[in-house]
């Protein structure tokens, strides 16, 4: 009876703490967003400003034509390296500045919505982590091919065929078929330590960002899941299919109704796959999609609505004292990868050892995506900044200049 009672008040004490925080906290209403002038919250003004004229100053040097960026950079270069997946000219250099839940500082653009490459796989893991507290996922470290159904693909584009010239040919494929997937847990997924083998719409896992010699790519041993660690979209696009197979919904469904709705997120975003990335799901033809943009795709969306996405995370899946998600969730994304301690469940880089941001508590982590795309999340600090095509040697110089701003 003691412990149940102790029980009770924990839940009660941290029900009501959290109900404490979100009265005390601001959180932005649909459609708009508070600011407030950098003196008023007791910011450097001057500081700030140097801060913003730097990210504007340290614009990417890439073209803002984004095929044409793609096929001028290694990307362009690799096996199959051929955008497949829908692109968009990107803008100039834009930001935002949230300090204690307010916009203290903007620049560029904020709601010019374009491709935020892979700050889409902390979206895509987020729709993992909704899985998990709803209970279609057991436990992160569950084998995923349990959870497999045969996947069919939907290829209006084949031409009439001889069907008896085709008789030995699998209708379906799967995911996790041979011996070495079928270890493979979400949690490796998560971490991009699967070293998942195979081909997904097209897109071969040895073709992205290939290493070594080519005479290895093809018959290279394979490493145990969890003891290498390789950042891979194809393999991120293997979780996008795999999570979409248990939600047996769109996930941009998932996240609207989960998420982005209930932080109050514009209309304007769009989460998208490639041109032949569809299948048949329960006689619906569904598209799965792209958890970044290396080869077109993903995630289409306004600085001022990535920021709403960081700021959650900064509350710790709390959101006006609704929990979105989990924050068992959160602290689960934010343990370092053991082979790849800055790198927590995608896409949460991690500040660990201060290694990615000097000037940056230990405890701050990012959601990063080429470009570069940067929302930096500091709770302790309570700040997020948002950094869109900013040159990514000059992040972290931007966080620092930005935390020196601040009140001492």
């Amino acid at each position: 009876m003691r412990r149940i009672i102790f029980t009770y008040f924990l839940f009660l004490s941290s029900f009501f703490l959290h109900h404490a925080k979100a009265q005390s906290t601001y959180f932005p209403v649909p459609g708009s967003w508070e600011e407030k002038m950098p003196a008023d919250m007791g910011l450097d003004e001057v500081k700030l400003q140097e801060a913003i004229k730097f990210a504007i100053q340290e614009e990417s040097g890439a073209d803002k034509n984004l095929k044409l960026a793609h096929y001028l950079s290694a990307f362009g270069r690799e096996p199959f390296g051929f955008p497949i997946g829908p692109m968009k000219d990107r803008g100039d250099a834009t930001g935002l500045i949230i300090y204690k839940g307010y916009v203290v500082g903007k620049w560029g653009d904020p709601y010019r919505v374009d491709l935020t490459f892979s700050v889409a796989k902390s979206i895509l893991s987020t729709t993992v982590g909704l899985a998990y507290d709803k209970g279609l996922i057991k436990s992160e470290r569950d084998l995923v091919y349990l959870y497999m159904a045969p996947i069919i693909p939907y290829e209006p584009y084949k031409p009439a065929m001889n069907k008896s010239d085709h008789l030995y040919e699998e209708d379906i494929f799967e995911l996790f078929a041979t011996a070495h997937n079928k270890k493979i847990t979400w949690e490796h997924l998560l971490r991009q330590t699967s070293d998942w083998e195979g081909v997904l719409w097209g897109k071969p896992d040895w073709a992205d960002r290939p290493q070594g010699s080519a005479s290895g790519w093809l018959n290279r041993e394979r490493s145990e899941p969890g003891t290498v660690y390789k950042y891979n979209d194809t393999r991120v696009n293997v979780l996008a299919l795999a999570i979409l197979n248990v939600w047996r919904r769109p996930l941009p469904q998932v996240i609207k109704e989960h998420i982005m709705d209930e932080i109050g997120a514009s209309p304007t975003w769009r989460w998208t796959g490639y041109e032949n990335s569809y299948i048949v799901l329960d006689g619906q033809i569904v598209q799965s999609v792209s958890g970044g943009s290396h080869w077109g795709g993903g995630l289409f969306i306004s600085a001022y609505d990535q920021a709403r996405f960081g700021y959650l995370t900064l509350n710790k899946g709390n959101w006006n004292g609704k929990q979105l998600i989990s924050e068992e969730w959160i602290n689960k994304s934010r343990v370092p990868t053991a082979v790849q301690p800055n790198y927590g469940f995608m896409n949460y880089f991690l500040n660990t050892d201060k290694k990615e941001i000097p000037s940056a508590p230990e405890s701050a982590f990012f959601h990063l995506g080429a470009g570069t795309n940067m929302v930096y999340v500091d709770e302790e600090n309570d700040l997020v900044i948002v950094s869109r095509w900013i040159n990514n040697d000059k992040k972290a110089e931007l966080v620092r200049m930005v935390l020196e701003s601040l009140p001492r």
